[in-house]
Formats: structure tokens, C-alpha cells, sequence
């Protein structure tokens, strides 16, 4: 399948590092304008040049805290409009569920869900207007299966797929599709770290992940963390003209984690 995305501009949130990075080089080398976003100008700038010299693609800086109303502003500034936005930013870790406080809620609220919000409701109007657009949500196979240990992370997740079939139906009929991504546990340096607070360091990192998805992710068909790469290309696949006829769904990369036919 020969995907070309030339001629479109496409915003990756969260995307200087982990699953956000592997999708901003896969649009980029699928032929799309990408737009790199984080907190900070600095550590956005090195991954623009990071992204750059994995794809030689077209990519600019979209620095700014997505959590807070003007953190979005100067991401709409830098990048005032695009054909493909990809959700991806989140934050994630354990907590024992009823230590987690109402600051904490808000935060992860605001942070995983809030923040892809306002960028729909900015973006999606000229994609409809123009009559093509992808919005693509990050969720995570915690939306469906709510671990213990991360209940506030899988509230957030549960809430993307109410707000990727919401907004498909206001894209009805457009021409713009919306569909959430539902990832499985994926290899990254955060989730080293996560897994690393469940097993301990003692163990060479092999054998801690295959621990953590022995005794925490069982459900696992594959019995191994996903590559960021992996989640990248259902990403690729949907922001693509090829894609056309799928909206409204929650499109699953898990390894077979959930344990479902349909999410």
C-alpha cells in the first residue's frame, strides 16, 4: 500500500519522544508537513531535528503546555491550521486508587483528555469546511481494561472514545474522519520506568519486562512490549486518503491484550 500524505499538514501532540515521536516520523516520511509539539522550546527543538533527520521531511516546532489554555494558544499560533491532528499526549503512572486526591483527577483530566478538546474544537472547523481531516485519538487498552493501580489514567483513555465517536458524528457527512487508537503496552522510556517501579531494577531489562507482562499484562497475545513503531503505522494508515471509510471507531493496537472482539 503506497500511502502519500504531500501536501498536508499534520500536528502531533506529545510527540518529542515515545509513541508521539514514532508517528511524527511516520507521517514525515509518508510526505506530510509535521508540526512537533511539547513543553519546551528547546527539547521541541531537538526532536524537530530528530524527526527531520529520520524522515527528510518538512518539520516545525509547535512548543507549548497543552494542559493550560494558553499553552494551546501558541501551538494554534505556530500551527494555525492542519489536515491531520494526532492526539497522543498523555500522562500515565501508579497510584493506589484511593490515595489519588482531586488535584490529581483534575490534572490527569486535563492533561489526557481536556487537551485534545480544545484542539478539536479549534481545528475541526476548517476541516470540515475544506471538506477533508483526520483527528486521531491516542487512547490505550487501559480505556477498556482498567488496571488497578491506574485508575485515573483509564478514566482518561474511556473518555477519548466517548469524545472520537462524539466528534465523528459533528464531522458527519464532511469528509473529515475521527477515531481513537487504542495501544497496547508499548516500549517506552516512560514505560521502562513503569515498569522498573512494578519489578524492581534488579533485573536485566528482558527479563523486568518479561516479568511485568508475565505477572501484570497476561493478557498479552504477542507476550511483549509493543514498538512505538508498531502503533505508528495504524496511525499512518489512518490519516491516509485510504482510510476514508473509517470514523467513529476505536481501532485497537494491543497485542491481543484485550480480551474482546470488538472494544
Amino acid at each position: 500500500m503506497q500511502i502519500d500524505l504531500s501536501g498536508r499538514t499534520a500536528l502531533v501532540t506529545g510527540s518529542t519522544q515515545g509513541i508521539g515521536h514514532a508517528i511524527a516520523v511516520g507521517l514525515s516520511r509518508a510526505g506530510a508537513r509535521v508540526a512537533v509539539n511539547g513543553r519546551g522550546a528547546e527539547r521541541v527543538a531537538d526532536a524537530v531535528d530528530r524527526v527531520r533527520a529520520d524522515s527528510g521531511g518538512d518539520v516545525i516546532a509547535a512548543a507549548g503546555d497543552l494542559a493550560t489554555e494558553e499553552g494551546a494558544a501558541a501551538v494554534l499560533e505556530a500551527v494555525p491550521t492542519v489536515d491531520i491532528l494526532v492526539n497522543n499526549l498523555g500522562i500515565f503512572g501508579s497510584a493506589a486508587p484511593l490515595e489519588i486526591d482531586d488535584a490529581e483527577w483534575r490534572r490527569y483530566f486535563e492533561v489526557n483528555v481536556l487537551s485534545a478538546v480544545r484542539l478539536i474544537r479549534a481545528y475541526l472547523p476548517d476541516m470540515t469546511e475544506r471538506g477533508w481531516g483526520r483527528v486521531l485519538n491516542l487512547a490505550s487498552d487501559s480505556a477498556v481494561v482498567t488496571p488497578a493501580e491506574m485508575i485515573h489514567y483509564g478514566m482518561t483513555k474511556t473518555s477519548l472514545l466517548a469524545v472520537s465517536r462524539g466528534f465523528a458524528k459533528e464531522a458527519a457527512g464532511t469528509g473529515v474522519t475521527v477515531n481513537s487508537v487504542i495501544a497496547g503496552p508499548t516500549h517506552t522510556g516512560g514505560v521502562e520506568d513503569f515498569v522498573r517501579e512494578l519489578v524492581g531494577n534488579e533485573l536485566p531489562w528482558d527479563e523486568a519486562q518479561r516479568e511485568f507482562m508475565i505477572k501484570h499484562r497476561p493478557q498479552s497475545l504477542i507476550q511483549r512490549l509493543i514498538e512505538p513503531e508498531e502503533i505508528a503505522h495504524m496511525v499512518v494508515y489512518l490519516a491516509s486518503p485510504h482510510a476514508s471509510a473509517t470514523t467513529g471507531g476505536a481501532l485497537r493496537v494491543d497485542g491481543g491484550y484485550v480480551d474482546s472482539i470488538l472494544p
